[in-house]
């Protein structure tokens, strides 16, 4: 108390004006007081009451020493200066002296010593109040401070409880860090400092301020790792406490005190940013930097020391329902309009970065079951559930299959229970996840088809249920996108046709009000993503899209593509006014048909493309043709189109890179510069901001046309020739790994998502077509680039460039090593170069840094083809290198303008680092890289002579890779595997050659294709010497096959099985290259070698397979192909020729083929004018004798069949009979005869079963006909006369009455008719036979089939089975050539099948009651196909037993 107070004291108490001292003042009072046993402990507590009171300390202690002197004072505690020479226990005696005169115990002094001390530092910075973190200066005395009262502590000297009433007192001066100080020096912990305070709701409020301004502080603060750590330490504390399982703290204070206010604290915290977020609060306001504070104490390290607990848990789980339920006052109606403003891009950052760090502590099935717990219990705001279901799909893809099973069962609820609730939850959970794309989550269209668009939808069990259905769609109507209506009317749901208007009456209502909305149905994209955030796109720019959509679907399928088909049917107005036009674009037109343009010519021979369109885009183009624009590298002209225009900006920007690159001390202002290049790329553009739709997953362009607007191609030529300049100026004053970050932010720059596709088409430009002429510096640039983009490799997209690329797409990397050929010999130079170039400044820039960085950098396939390239140039390449070269990488020579390249190479490729990054397994090349590099060579514009050549190959096959062990490439030194590998890559370049070009011709003839030549004439010499290997003994295990056809076989189980066109276009061309190897090979490979001793047949089992399971089906008519049919008896004959007796060794074959094989005797007599001089010959010079007896059998089925036509006696038929019968058939036809019914009569009775197969190969012909009109030139027969052929044999057949109908009850089961004849006739032919039936049975007599007991069961099944096909799509190659002939009739699959049931309809009565016994198993399996021809069957059935009598007696 100072003495101006203790004077006025003295007044009011009458004593005189004489100032008495504070000593005097106490001792009077106890003069006057009476002595009691109880006085002494009252006065005490009265002292102690009166020094809790607002005393100054200081003063009090200097009055109880008397007049001021040299002793201890509070200053001197507190200074450190001058408190230098006090010990602690100095410190203890001093105040235990004091506190004695005062008559107060210790402790309680003590502690109000330090409070007061505190206090004092707290405000002796004379800084604003509003902080919460001490000075270095005010740190250090509090750290003295502690000190002393730690000793205090130690001797019961302190009062843990009086210092936290002293420092409540004074709570609005005191600092946070304080109190942390206090609890981390064990002076006071936080529960105690917090427990002690009566006023919980102030106590809150205290700790909600000083929380705010310590995340405020915390960014900005210089110690920042001092706040962090006052923040962790209060977060654990508060959720250890008030999430603790067990509630009670083992104190003596109320149990739930402490829990309560940790509780409260970290939800008013919580709630705060909720707000702040709801606000619209702006970066870098005290509210963001607050909020975004907060949220980062929800990381998982912040709780490492409770891991044992499960508090954490509990505190993100509410913390997760808090955020869910926060002011829950959105609607649903509102939800379902604005929850497209609500995806994983949109939302807050910080509100999205809160959700992953709550989605660590808890499993994602924990997280699906939380987010339905909470829909089902709570109001929710849906703003913040439908972003936590968004940020869920995207950052943990494990949920999103538990999301499509929680909505699942959230319908299957809703349609049990008519729930509106399960209802809407289900609908706005699917819509918003999504929102997120096609990659995270099915679009809503192809949900809402599989969901309700089948019988197996929950909203099919009733009518109940499709009223709540269709009534909750109804009711989304006002509310809802365009997208997710237009989904709904073109996807809609599965509804039976009784409840037919529910569905009716939907549909009108939403096509009102998207007319309202003035959306049009028929301008929807083929292709446009239903559930995209976009609602409405113009005609135009989605025309495009769906163009470069479709022209990829057609590259990869090679057919139309069906969304197509179906718009010039359905959407006509779409298609003609917007598809078309986009389509049919005005270009020059390359002069390799490209898949454009063999779209277009597909469209064009389908009549989709009006006649007047075509001829105007015709013209159009020829006119582009005339003024087409001279192609340039990059750099040309380019600074002087920039200096003014919209590129200006740009290019002045990319100099100001330029100069802060070349300058070192400026490295640090690199990133803004690239910055500034990055914001001035789109304007250059002339783009407009992106869209919050996300992009799709990969880069579409075109290689063999890439193409560019002029705008475009000039803002990739001002970045290219920048870089490159830059480049050779920084390499100029340094090497690559000292030139700092420029090219690394640089080439991120351009990988934007509009930008990398115009770089990208460029890079293809020039690196593929235009390569040779790049000038040194380019080649060096473009390296560099090309390194920075495969370093990015991770975030960049893919790039499918069609076949025989990967379906999943390259990347960046593997696309731009892609681009670089060798089938020139300039083209094999640019390669050197380029690669050298990219190798060695990968050397150079990341030589320091760790393997895996630097393979990272590299794409396999550039290194390969640096190995293939020297390899092949450098013939010293090919020796074994000297002890490895320690020199650098040549980056530096590479950049002086007399660059030796080739001598770089060589030194590379002797360098140390190279060698051993070749040990990598990814960097090796294999035998079958070696083998498709070599294939793209054109021998006749090759670098290397054809000696060269030779030698080469010579020496890759037997010295390089035959003997290489397989796990580095090679082939164990075996023979046969290394003729394997090499027919599998021969049919993969046959095919991906083909994929380039498009041809029309539907033979598919493979010649011609660059590079085959040598490579096939090596697979030649190395398949004779396996074949010239010794033969199998007796004794030997059997054969495990020709390498071969293992080959063939292996390949054709992986290709895709069915019948539709492009499954049978890819297994057809996959087989003419299988049959143009074949050829290519020695014959003996089809037949095979006889074992060793005693005659036995050939194994043609492989042959035999290949022919019976994929040859036939690709066969025309009954027959092979003539130039396979000379290969299989050309290998017979040196069969023959390699046996011990070898008219045995062709009997044997011949006689398996009857059995195995039946095609190869057809073919051999269909061709057998041609074969049989070259048989007869071979035989007589090679082996001498008569024909072998089997041989000599196809002789005599020729002789008979020509017999029959002439005017004579026919010769006997030699046996089987369908041998016989398919050489008179093969005899018709090269006739030409239509009229034979004459001939046929004269056949004896012999003749019955022969006409059966006769008749039998007239179907195949008559099919035949139908499906190859100009099939092979000597078929001479078109559809009429093989009409009028089937019609005469059919009429001989009932003439003699031989039923016929048994050829179309074929089976393979058992041994009759169809294991010889189906084998005989392709499937396709097979399955077309209800065709043939039909169209023939105008021809029969109707009332002799009627009475045949299986008529009826066969004109059922055929005209179930027409239908079939009809509806498959299987007769539209016979309705193509229907339209060709002028009678429409003949042929016409519609016409057919109207005429057939017209037959039937007229039949069924009349046909006898036995007829029908095997007619229910069809109807059974046909229920829905013909609902008159199955009410006539049922009611002919059912019929009395006396139906009969009413019919018309059949006397004669």
């Amino acid at each position: 108390m100072s003495d101006s107070q203790v004077e006025g004291a003295a007044s009011t108490s009458g004593l005189g004006s004489r100032k008495r001292r504070w000593t005097e003042l106490l001792a009077g009072r106890v003069k006057r007081q009476m002595y009691s046993p109880g006085t002494e402990q009252k006065l005490q507590e009265s002292a102690v009451h009166l020094l809790r009171r607002h005393l100054n300390l200081n003063d009090l202690l200097l009055e109880v020493e008397g007049a001021p002197r040299k002793t201890l004072c509070l200053n001197q505690l507190i200074d450190p200066e001058a408190c230098t020479n006090l010990s602690s226990s100095l410190i203890g005696s001093a105040l235990r002296d004091q506190a004695s005169r005062l008559g107060v115990p210790v402790a309680v002094l003590s502690s109000r010593m330090v409070a007061s001390s505190i206090t004092q530092i707290c405000v002796s910075d004379g800084e604003p109040s509003h902080r919460v973190l001490l000075s270095a200066e005010q740190r250090k005395k509090l750290s003295s401070l502690l000190e002393v009262a730690q000793y205090l502590l130690a001797h019961s000297m302190f009062s843990r409880f009086s210092l936290c009433q002293q420092l409540w007192e004074v709570q609005g001066s005191l600092l946070l860090e304080v109190v942390w100080q206090l609890h981390i020096q064990n002076v006071v912990s936080f529960q105690e400092l917090l427990e002690s305070h009566a006023d919980t709701q102030a106590t809150v409020a205290w700790l909600f301020r000083n929380l705010c301004l310590l995340c405020e502080e915390m960014e900005a603060s210089l110690y920042s790792d001092i706040a962090s750590a006052m923040l962790s330490d209060l977060v654990q504390m508060f959720v250890l406490r008030g999430f603790q399982k067990n509630s009670d703290l083992r104190r003596n204070v109320e149990p739930e005190q402490m829990g309560q206010l940790a509780f409260v604290v970290l939800q008013r915290m919580l709630i705060f940013a909720l707000e702040a977020l709801a606000a619209g609060m702006q970066d870098g306001s005290p509210q963001h930097k607050v909020v975004k504070c907060w949220f980062g104490v929800f990381c998982g390290h912040t709780y490492d020391r409770m891991i044992s607990t499960d508090s954490p848990k509990r505190f993100f789980s509410h913390t997760l329902t808090q955020v869910l339920t926060h002011k829950p006052v959105l609607r649903v109606s509102d939800a379902v309009q604005m929850q497209k403003e609500w995806s994983f891009a949109k939302t807050h950052p910080l509100l999205t970065g809160l959700y992953r760090r709550l989605f660590t502590m808890l499993s994602p099935e924990e997280l699906v079951g939380h987010l339905q717990e909470v829909l089902e219990t709570h109001e929710v705001n849906w703003r913040h559930v439908l972003s936590c279901v968004s940020t869920l799909v995207i950052c943990l893809p494990e949920a999103q299959q538990l999301v499509k099973d929680w909505v699942a069962r959230l319908l299957a609820r809703a349609f049990e229970n008519c729930d509106l609730d399960s209802m809407v939850t289900a609908f706005l959970v699917v819509r918003q996840a999504a929102l997120e794309g096609p990659s995270v989550f099915p679009s809503y269209a192809d949900w809402f088809q599989a969901s309700f668009g089948s019988s197996r939808g929950s909203h099919c069990c009733s009518k109940k249920t499709l009223v709540f259905l269709f009534k909750f769609l109804s009711d989304l109507v006002p509310f809802e996108a365009p997208r997710y209506m237009q989904a709904h009317i073109l996807h809609p749901p599965l509804v039976p046709s009784k409840y037919r208007s529910l569905l009716t009456d939907y549909v009108t209502l939403a096509k009102t009000r998207l007319a309202d909305l003035k959306v049009s149905l028929e301008n929807m994209g083929l292709y446009e993503d239903l559930s995209s955030a976009r609602d409405v796109t113009e005609p135009r720019s989605q025309a495009h899209q769906d163009v470069e959509k479709a022209i990829a679907v057609f590259e990869h399928t090679g057919r139309i593509p069906s969304a197509v088909m179906e718009a010039s049917i359905f959407r006509r107005p779409y298609y003609t006014a917007h598809f078309l036009p986009a389509l049919l674009t005005p270009r020059v037109l390359p002069k390799t048909p490209d898949p454009r343009a063999a779209l277009i010519e597909s469209l064009r021979r389908a009549d989709k493309i009006p006649l007047s369109l075509y001829s105007a885009y015709c013209q159009a183009c020829s006119t582009a043709e005339e003024k087409k624009p001279e192609s340039a590298a990059p750099g040309t002209k380019v600074e002087a189109v920039c200096a003014e225009g919209p590129l200006g900006p740009l290019a002045a920007a990319l100099r100001e890179l330029r100069a802060a690159m070349t300058d070192p001390t400026q490295y640090d202002v690199v990133a803004a510069r690239v910055a500034v290049v990055s914001e001035r790329l789109d304007a250059a553009l002339g783009r407009a901001e992106e869209d919050g739709s996300s992009g799709g997953s990969q880069i579409q362009l075109s290689v063999l046309t890439p193409g560019l607007e002029q705008q475009e191609r000039e803002v990739a030529d001002l970045l290219l020739t920048c870089f490159c300049q830059n480049l050779i100026v920084a390499s100029g004053f340094a090497s690559p790994d000292r030139q700092g970050p420029w090219a690394s932010r640089l080439a991120t720059a351009m990988c934007g998502r509009r930008l990398l596709p115009v770089v990208l088409t460029r890079l293809c430009q020039l690196l593929r077509h235009q390569g040779p002429s790049l000038s040194a510096s380019h080649v060096l640039g473009l390296a560099a680039l090309v390194v920075h983009l495969a370093q990015s490799r991770s975030v960049l997209p893919e790039v499918p460039v069609g076949l025989p690329a990967p379906a999943e797409g390259l990347s960046v990397a593997e696309f731009l090593s892609s681009l670089l050929t060798f089938r020139t010999s300039e083209t094999s130079l640019f390669c050197l170069k380029f690669c050298t170039a990219v190798i060695s400044y990968s050397l150079c820039k990341y030589s320091s840094l760790s393997r895996d960085t630097l393979c990272g950098c590299l794409s396999p396939a550039l290194v390969k083809k640096f190995q293939f390239i020297i390899l092949r140039l450098f013939p010293e390449a090919r020796d074994p290198l000297c002890p490895e070269d320690t020199a650098d990488p040549p980056w530096r020579p590479l950049c002086r303008p007399s660059a030796d390249w080739q001598q770089a190479a060589l030194c590379l490729w002797k360098q140390r680092t190279f060698r051993e990054l070749l040990k990598e397994k990814e960097f090796h090349l294999t035998y079958r890289d070696w083998l498709r590099l070599e294939l793209e060579i054109q021998p006749e514009v090759d670098c290397l002579s054809d000696t060269e050549r030779w030698d080469f190959q010579q020496w890759a096959l037997h010295e390089y890779f035959l003997p290489k062990p397989s796990a580095a490439g090679g082939c164990d030194g075996d023979l046969q595997v290394a003729c394997a590998v090499l027919v599998d890559v021969l049919i993969d370049f046959r095919q991906s050659s083909r994929s380039y070009n498009y041809s029309e011709n539907s033979d598919l003839v493979l010649s011609g294709c660059p590079g085959n030549r040598d490579i096939f004439s090596r697979l030649q010499e190395m398949a004779a010497g396996l074949e010239r290997g010794p033969a199998a003994p007796r004794s030997c295990s059997p054969p495990q096959g020709h390498f071969l056809f293992g080959v063939f076989r292996r390949r054709l189980q992986a290709l895709a099985s069915g019948w539709d066109v492009a499954a049978r276009l890819q297994r057809q061309r996959e087989l003419l290259v299988y049959k143009w190897i074949l050829l290519g090979l020695p014959p003996s490979i089809v037949v095979g070698r006889p074992q060793a001793g005693r005659p036995a047949a050939p194994d043609c089992t492989e042959f035999f397979h290949l022919v019976n399971s994929e040859l036939r089906n690709f066969s025309h008519g009954s027959a092979l192909t003539h130039d396979l049919t000379v290969h299989f008896f050309r290998g017979l004959l040196i069969a023959c020729s390699q046996s011990g007796d070898p008219s045995l060794t062709a009997d044997l074959v011949l006689t398996a083929c009857q059995t195995e094989c039946p095609l190869v005797l057809t073919s051999a007599l269909s061709w057998w004018p041609r074969l049989e001089p070259e048989l007869r010959s071979r035989w007589r010079r090679c082996l001498q004798g008569p024909l072998p007896q089997e041989l000599q059998r196809l002789w005599e089925a020729q002789r008979f069949g020509r017999s029959c036509l002439l005017p004579d006696t026919a010769s006997p038929a030699p046996g089987p009979a369908w041998l016989s019968a398919a050489a008179l058939y093969f005899e018709i036809q090269r006739a030409g005869k239509d009229r034979v019914k004459s001939q046929l009569e004269r056949l004896g009775c012999q003749g019955e079963e022969l006409l059966v197969f006769l008749f039998f190969f007239s179907l195949m012909g008559l099919l035949s006909s139908h499906l190859t009109p100009h099939g092979r030139p000597h078929q001479a027969v078109d559809t009429p006369k093989a009409l009028d052929i089937c019609a005469e044999i059919l009429g001989c057949l009932e003439k003699r009455r031989v039923s016929w109908l048994v050829l179309f009850q074929l089976t393979e089961t058992g041994g009759g008719l169809g294991h010889v004849l189906l084998r005989l006739a392709p499937d396709q032919y097979v399955r077309l036979l209800p065709f043939a039936f039909y169209s023939l049975l105008s021809y029969s007599d109707e009332d002799a089939l009627i009475r045949e007991d299986a008529f009826l069961h066969v004109a059922v099944d055929m005209y179930l089975k027409l239908i079939r096909l009809f509806v498959a799509g299987e007769t539209s190659a016979l309705s193509t050539v229907a339209r060709s002939r002028e009678r429409r009739g003949q042929g016409d699959p519609v016409g057919l099948i109207t005429e057939a049931r017209r037959f039937l309809l007229r039949s069924i009565p009349r046909c006898p009651k036995e007829s029908f016994s095997n007619v229910a198993e069809l109807l059974a399996t046909s229920a829905d196909c013909d609902p008159d021809v199955r009410a006539a069957l049922l009611s002919r059935q059912q019929a009395g037993p006396d139906a009969d009598l009413y019919r018309e007696p059949r006397l004669f």
